[in-house]
């Protein structure tokens, strides 16, 4: 995946209302556009150098480029090519964050859930990838320990339905196998009879949760919403 840039030259005599949309004071001016959105501008002319300068901040570097080859690959099927490409920019630039968050994803596909964690950790929380790291970093928390066997839990539940330990171990193994919704409402259900149970275990689960579907999910929505009921009422 490469970024595709367009240069364009505005004559402000000739397309007034543009000039003024762009809130054009004087001459030249330069706009960076972003993902549709100003990103960076100044007014008169710079020397060359301040130019180079101002656009690095906004334009890929050769490890950017490298880390979208190797998410390419991750795409096609050959995580270990992409592997050997993020790790080989790591041993370059160790805080490079968008080869960082290729790399935790590889190792959380490959099922090395403890190398994935201290590999995403790693990432600035001032970098735009942090978000999606939080998110992937939620996943694994919430996985957990995946040797429990939901048909046992379910099993012992129903022999022991007000045993609060057991729904505990029974929504954690739902939550391990993303099974979000009848997770979310075994964790409420916990939250609501002995909310301090494990450390307010529960609650954080659900928040955990949350940051995995993200805001805009349904599920978030409606247990966000039940759970502030449950614990403000």
């Amino acid at each position: 995946m490469r970024l595709t840039c367009w240069l364009a030259k505005i004559n402000v005599d000739e397309s007034p209302s543009l000039a003024g949309a762009f809130g054009v004071q004087g001459i030249p001016a330069v706009k960076l556009i972003k993902d549709g959105e100003i990103a960076g501008e100044f007014t008169g002319a710079l020397p060359e150098p301040a130019v180079r300068e101002m656009l690095s901040r906004y334009l890929p570097s050769e490890y950017d480029e490298q880390a979208d080859e190797a998410a390419d690959l991750e795409e096609q099927g050959k995580p270990a090519e992409a592997q050997a490409i993020y790790q080989s920019i790591l041993d370059a630039e160790p805080t490079h964050a968008k080869s960082l968050l290729g790399l935790g994803r590889v190792l959380m596909n490959a099922g090395d859930r403890d190398g994935a964690l201290e590999t995403l950790e790693r990432i600035s929380p001032a970098a735009e990838e942090r978000k999606i790291a939080d998110r992937l970093i939620a996943r694994l928390q919430l996985q957990g320990d995946q040797s429990a066997d939901e048909a046992t839990l379910r099993q012992k539940l129903a022999a022991q339905p007000d045993s609060v330990e057991v729904r505990f171990d029974l929504a954690q193994a739902l939550a391990a196998n993303e099974k979000f919704e009848e997770a979310l409402s075994e964790f409420l259900d916990i939250v609501k009879s002995d909310r301090e149970f494990r450390d307010d275990g529960a609650r954080k689960a659900m928040v955990q949760i949350f940051e995995v579907l993200g805001p805009d999910h349904p599920l978030t929505d409606k247990y966000r919403s039940e759970l502030a009921t449950v614990l403000f009422s």
